[in-house]
């Protein structure tokens, strides 16, 4: 099993960080940037339905990444938003 160094906070932690709008960049490589965080208090609980297969690949990303399935989620949706604009802009060009 690899050694984990004691300074780097856990996914969770990195998570917290992210809703509390801190800079969490340098935890990651690659060319993402930093999003404004909504107001906590104008966040919504929202129920989604997933089809066993779905949940199964899902948990099989948590494992691999090792964060929460809400984090994942929150990842691929963040993701999926960014293209939808991505493709929107260069459709406008």
């Amino acid at each position: 099993m690899p050694k984990i160094a004691e300074n780097i906070p856990t996914a969770d932690e990195i998570a917290d960080m992210a809703d509390r709008g801190e800079d969490i960049s340098k935890f990651f490589t690659g060319n993402g940037r930093m999003k404004t965080p909504l107001n906590k208090a104008k966040m919504q609980w929202v129920n989604v339905d997933f089809t066993p297969e779905m949940l199964y690949e899902l948990d099989n990303i948590v494992r691999e990444v090792n964060i929460s399935r809400q984090a994942v989620i929150k990842m691929y949706m963040r993701q999926a938003i960014d293209q939808y604009y991505m493709a929107k802009k260069a459709m406008a060009s």
